[in-house]
């Protein structure tokens, strides 16, 4: 399995958002018989799942977004390549990603995903597009020590409910034939 998900306490963080934090709320060290973390975040911080609801008014909630979007083969490619309209359900874009609003729209029309590593797949007219076609949104991945080629993706988004977004855990798995 190839970890694509950045540390959540050493994420990249968009400019604005809350940075996450720590503490230690109960320790063995401190005589209490058990560690136990509070931890704070902005439910879009390092690799995250948006959910439409992120740009859309009445929009589904990160955990109303159908899980089989998220699970199942994808591709890696650059934004080059991804420009072409590979042929494929899931698309995982390395390096910088300047979507815009009509490749967005094009994208939206074919794949029931799409990733980026930055931590934002691009304005609000790009997720609009993105995301009122129900396409799972996945930022702040860690691809750049990845081959480009065609894997298995499984990204699963914590539930929280009514939530516009969450945190994800996303591993690859290399395709065996």
């Amino acid at each position: 399995m190839i970890d694509i998900t950045q540390e959540l306490f050493t994420c990249a963080v968009y400019p604005g958002d809350t940075a996450p934090s720590r503490r230690s709320a109960r320790s063995i060290k401190e005589g209490d018989e058990c560690n136990l973390t509070d931890v704070a975040l902005c439910a879009h911080n390092g690799t995250h799942l948006d959910a439409p609801s992120h740009f859309i008014e009445g929009g589904k909630g990160v955990d109303k977004v159908e899980l089989s979007r998220l699970v199942g083969e994808c591709l890696v490619c650059t934004y080059a390549q991804a420009r072409t309209l590979p042929q494929t359900s899931r698309l995982l874009i390395k390096g910088d990603c300047p979507l815009d609003e009509e490749t967005a729209k094009k994208f939206a029309a074919k794949y029931l995903l799409v990733g980026c590593e930055p931590q934002s797949v691009g304005d609000k007219n790009v997720h609009f597009a993105l995301l009122s076609a129900e396409v799972a949104v996945l930022e702040g991945l860690a691809l750049s020590g990845v081959k480009e080629g065609r894997y298995e993706l499984l990204a699963l988004p914590l539930k929280l409910g009514g939530c516009d977004g969450a945190p994800v855990r996303a591993v690859l798995r290399e395709l065996r034939w």
